[in-house]
């Protein structure tokens, strides 16, 4: 799979179905693929008022947005995955509360600039995307189909390489809806890890060329989430801050939780946030098989995580209303239902 990211191959359909959407024989799945147009549930103008109160700077937003179990959350029916993922961010920005969307597919296989247009043609000019530097630059293994390291991937954190099949994409397709670029470390093995200082200056060398690829007066954050907690430190800080890079909380059962991070981002201040929630530590660190399974359709809040959305709207208060950009982004697998999640974080910020 990793092994082919930077081959001669042409790049996926814009088409793709998560784990757990609605089977194709169901005959509400099959009238949903018969719609065109993808509309915005009705119900969601209920939270205008709401997203009023919150802060300009803050943007929420989900990963992965193909799910047909939204219907009367964020879409007015129940599509086909397919159809929402080609043409359903022309409703889904339309949401008060969705400002921006992390596009995780990035992270499998580069998208062209042609790919980041059509979807940046189906959102209006105050959305913001969220985009992964693909896995080929950001793991330090070459995995097989089923994610099992291969060997040593001798691209990790190559410069040119991120600068040109990432960097230099996005931004010719989104343009000024560019919000973030994301680079996530995959689990690193541990002669990595044993080699702090030469994985830093590797990290310090790509962001070097990011930053030089990307325009000075753009506005686009560059950020970095780790999956080793043994990289949380002073070091790590230093990178980014020479770079102009922030620290992405990630938060998920292979990192601390929420407020073991946060020093990272009070060493980098000001600045701004940057937050994808991914996955209810209730379920491990390698549980979103097990997430996918329990919370199938996706339409309900099954795993509640008050501390995390607790502690997480109170980060998100603080960094927005000292006028610095919050992203956050929410997947199915943190409580089970995106849409849902972000309505809660949303009132306990604007509370």
């Amino acid at each position: 799979m990793q092994g082919d990211l930077f081959g001669e191959v042409a790049p996926p359909p814009l088409a793709e179905t998560p784990a757990g959407a609605a089977s194709h024989d169901n005959p509400a799945a099959r009238a949903g693929r018969r719609k065109a147009k993808v509309r915005l549930a009705p119900s969601a103008g209920a939270w205008r008022a709401l997203a009023q109160r919150l802060p300009a700077q803050l943007r929420f937003g989900v990963s992965t947005w193909s799910y047909p179990g939204w219907d009367g959350l964020v879409w007015d029916g129940d599509y086909d995955p397919g159809v929402l993922s080609k043409h359903g961010l022309d409703a889904y920005h339309r949401h008060p509360l969705l400002r921006t969307v992390c596009v995780d597919r990035t992270f499998w296989r580069p998208l062209t600039a042609a790919q980041y247009a059509a979807y940046a043609g189906q959102v209006d000019d105050d959305f913001r995307f969220v985009v992964k530097c693909p896995a080929g630059v950001t793991d330090a293994q070459v995995r097989d189909d089923e994610g099992k390291a291969r060997k040593p991937n001798p691209d990790f954190l190559d410069p040119r390489l991120a600068v040109e099949h990432f960097v230099q994409p996005a931004l010719a397709g989104l343009g000024a809806k560019l919000g973030v670029l994301v680079f996530q470390l995959s689990p690193l093995p541990w002669g990595w890890l044993n080699r702090p200082a030469s994985l830093l200056d590797r990290l310090g060398d790509l962001l070097a060329a990011v930053r030089q690829a990307l325009p000075a007066q753009g506005g686009v954050i560059v950020a970095v989430e780790i999956r080793d907690p043994e990289l949380l430190g002073q070091a790590l800080v230093d990178v980014l801050r020479a770079h102009g890079a922030t620290f992405c909380l990630g938060l998920h059962g292979k990192m601390p939780p929420i407020e073991e991070q946060l020093p990272m981002l009070r060493a980098l201040w000001p600045g701004p946030l940057v937050c994808r929630w991914n996955l209810n530590r209730d379920f491990g660190a390698y549980g979103y098989a097990d997430a996918q399974k329990k919370h199938a359709p996706f339409d309900a809040i099954l795993s509640e995580d008050p501390h995390t959305c607790a502690m997480l709207a109170r980060t998100v208060r603080g960094i927005a209303d000292a006028g610095q950009p919050a992203y956050v982004t929410v997947s199915n697998d943190a409580e089970g239902c995106a849409p849902l999640s972000i309505q809660k974080l949303a009132q306990a910020v604007a509370e």
